[in-house]
């Protein structure tokens, strides 16, 4: 009897999580290696599912894409990823054009530690928030997390639990977001690797 209750405490536990999680309206858009799917590609990178991620390392373009099919207003996006020491990446958020991306059309928060210019690395929104130099945010050789908040004119970054860039600019207010594969100088950056990506509007 007791272990029957038990087994129907744990039911009830994971039915309840399931429904909290559904209640706060999170969307997963990669979960493991799962979730290409949810995605426009942009460019040549050899986006594929392995080792239970998202993952590109290659690419002839400057910069490849992966672009959500849905446009966002205010949201959050929580993202779980994998750099590498030469990784030049980021999500690109409220795109202005899902064909052209780029930091002048778009916001991007960057995921690059050996950007030519440190000002606007790992932790910065390029363009327009700074992180300080030599810039303590660093991504390469592990996994961490990012947490963008984004509403109204107010856009806030996390990385890995520490807010490194908040700022209002009100010039693009709603859009889809992208996620990045570019060059390191000439050469392709470092692998990315993606392994958690979810949002909800706000």
């Amino acid at each position: 009897m007791k272990r029957w209750i038990a087994i129907a405490a744990v039911a009830l536990l994971a039915v309840g999580c399931a429904t909290v999680d559904g209640m706060m309206g999170w969307t997963t858009l990669i979960d493991g290696d799962k979730g290409l799917e949810n995605f426009n590609r942009l460019g040549d990178a050899n986006w594929r599912a392995e080792g239970g991620a998202v993952v590109a390392d290659k690419a002839k373009e400057s910069s490849s894409l992966l672009v959500t099919k849905n446009s966002y207003k205010d949201f959050q996006i929580h993202a779980e990823f994998w750099a590498d020491t030469t990784t030049n990446s980021g999500i690109f958020i409220r795109i202005t054009n899902p064909q052209k991306v780029g930091a002048d059309s778009s916001y991007e928060v960057n995921i690059y530690d050996l950007r030519a210019g440190p000002e606007y690395g790992t932790g910065g929104i390029v363009n327009f928030a700074k992180v300080p130099v030599p810039n303590p945010y660093k991504a390469a050789g592990k996994w961490n997390t990012y947490d963008i908040t984004a509403k109204g004119s107010t856009i806030t970054v996390v990385l890995n639990g520490v807010k490194t860039v908040e700022m209002t600019d009100a010039k693009w207010l709603q859009g889809p977001f992208a996620l990045q594969f570019g060059n390191h100088g000439k050469e392709p950056g470092g692998a990315i690797k993606w392994r958690k990506v979810q949002v909800k509007p706000l």
